[in-house]
């Protein structure tokens, strides 16, 4: 499948796509390969960094269960620099707050999926990916979120 990657404010990322769909950013340096919708997701992450885009407009393709999808479904709906917790999505969702942390913390494409804008009732939560908390704080300061916790 195809891989592009680029570096990032938070390190080098990569995006895979598999039939014309993202399906995976990782936190390393993959590839270099070149499509019409990796070379579209690099712009978008580049102008996200640069702060000059504010929601993503890539075709996506979550893997996983129903409830990991409908879990990424609401983290999307999340917008550029607010945030919601996990017992709000889980409300949202009728689940217990517990497997929307499993399922944000499984999210297959971060950054372009906000899994750092969900946090916990009284903290910033957990974070996945490379760098862990720091880099989910990196993120909402880029995104000028929760100012009262960072």
């Amino acid at each position: 499948m195809p891989i592009a990657s680029l570096d990032t404010p938070i390190g080098p990322l990569s995006v895979e796509e598999r039939d014309g769909e993202i399906i995976r950013v990782g936190w390393s340096w993959e590839g270099a390969d070149s499509t019409s919708v990796l070379n579209k997701a690099l712009a978008q992450l580049r102008a996200y960094f640069a702060g000059t885009l504010k929601q993503f407009d890539l075709p996506l393709q979550v893997q996983g269960s129903d409830f990991q999808r409908a879990v990424c479904d609401a983290m999307l709906a999340i917008p550029f620099g607010d945030t919601r917790t996990y017992g709000e999505i889980a409300k949202e969702l009728g689940a217990p707050p517990q497997p929307v942390g499993n399922a944000c913390g499984a999210n297959p494409i971060p950054v372009i999926i906000p899994c750092h804008r969900v946090l916990a009732a009284n903290s910033l939560g957990g974070f996945s990916g490379m760098g862990g908390v720091e880099t989910k704080v990196a993120l909402l300061r880029h995104e000028k979120a929760a100012g009262l916790l960072i």
